[in-house]
């Protein structure tokens, strides 16, 4: 019998459409010969629908057209029920529309890729594809991945960060501490965004509170880096768990101004968009071997620290001057799950998704080994209660 895989994507996020654009991308990687893949897509309202209308890029340009020709669907709450089911069921046939045996998340950004999805697959009990709650939450939140990063000695730029609130009610606080602590030119950065929404740089005081004032439309937590001036940008796809990972080939992604851009990344210069395989890029990068050697070990390391798994895209940055690589970021649920550097690197996009479940499914295998409840019922010993209270000891 076929895998029930069940991709969901979309989502309440600013990266909606790349979202759909990578789901499909997967969708149509899977080997239909081994997996029956049933697509879950999430509105930007937050609702769910399934159907084989969604299986066609050219459908999202009228998004109610497409929807009308789908079942908006649901999981019951609950651990143990693997079905998926009609939100309205017809007078005739099955209220259930699939029986899944795993989840494939690809959903980036806020609501999907920082662990809120995840905690709801979690509460049903079924295997999923990526990182899980904890991971996801570090990996997309900048400011706490830098923190995990540097505690555990992986290079990263200085920083400093605040809330939104705080650059409200205490902006020459704020400013004082960025022109102590880093000085200028400083990267702005919404703390938990990707695809470059929300990011500008500064140069002086005015420039900084123009970035500032931008990325506070994105988050409620920001963060300001020191700008590596002479910036050379690589990225390093690694799939795996903790434990056991494996890295691809360096990639230089070109960039059309001093960040790489939305535009950069997914538009590749036109006006149709391929997700990240629109980017203009370098395979492999222009690397010496002991920098991309270096670079391979600190994507694996990144990978360990914040205990991920399945596949994600560490971004670093290289000082061209001082030769100093720095993390810049992780993708725990990449832009195309990053197929063309696993492609590179000599792993089709259909055996990356074979190695994809087979990973979530051996992590669940695992999991289950593991105690996470008591048989014994303590409400049956007779000792420490009192008028319905149960007393302190």
């Amino acid at each position: 019998m076929k895998i029930q895989v069940a991709v969901f994507f979309g989502g309440r996020s600013v990266e909606h459409e790349i979202s759909v654009i990578s789901a499909l991308q997967a969708i149509h990687a899977f080997d239909t010969e081994k997996y029956a893949v049933t697509p879950v897509y999430i509105s930007k309202q937050g609702k769910w629908y399934s159907g084989d209308a969604l299986l066609q890029v050219e459908n999202y340009k009228n998004i109610p057209a497409l929807l009308a020709k789908c079942d908006q669907v649901y999981f019951m709450p609950g651990y143990g029920n693997n079905k998926l089911y009609r939100a309205k069921k017809g007078l005739f046939g099955s209220a259930v529309v699939a029986t899944i045996d795993v989840v494939c998340p690809v959903l980036h950004g806020t609501n999907g890729e920082d662990g809120s999805f995840q905690g709801v697959i979690e509460m049903t009990g079924l295997p999923y594809v990526g990182c899980n709650v904890l991971a996801s939450a570090n990996g997309m939140d900048k400011i706490t991945m830098k923190m995990i990063l540097k505690e555990s000695g992986v290079p990263v730029v200085d920083y400093v960060w605040f809330t939104d609130k705080q650059w409200r009610t205490q902006r020459e606080e704020m400013i004082a501490q960025v022109e102590h602590s880093l000085g200028y030119p400083v990267i702005v950065k919404p703390g938990n965004l990707g695809s470059s929404v929300g990011i500008s740089h500064a140069d002086d005081r005015q420039g900084l509170i123009r970035a500032v004032d931008v990325a506070a439309h994105f988050s409620t937590r920001l963060i300001v880096e020191k700008m590596v001036e002479d910036l050379q940008e690589i990225n390093c796809a690694v799939m795996g768990d903790p434990d056991e990972n494996e890295t691809t080939v360096c990639e230089e992604p070109i960039r059309s101004g001093e960040i790489l851009s939305y535009a950069d990344k997914y538009m590749g210069g036109s006006k149709s968009s391929k997700g990240m395989q629109s980017t203009q890029r370098r395979i492999p990068a222009d690397l010496a071997p002991e920098v991309t050697a270096r670079i391979r070990q600190l994507t694996s390391e990144t990978f360990r620290v914040l205990s991920c798994s399945g596949v994600a895209r560490v971004d670093f940055m290289i000082d061209r001057k001082s030769g100093a690589v720095y993390v810049n970021e992780i993708n725990t649920i990449p832009g195309s799950l990053s197929f063309y550097l696993w492609e590179a690197s000599g792993l089709k996009f259909d055996q990356l998704m074979d190695r994809l479940i087979s990973i979530a499914l051996k992590r669940r295998r695992e999991l289950e080994l593991k105690t996470v409840s008591y048989d014994q019922n303590i409400f049956n010993l007779g000792k420490g209660f009192k008028g319905g209270k149960m007393g302190v000891k």
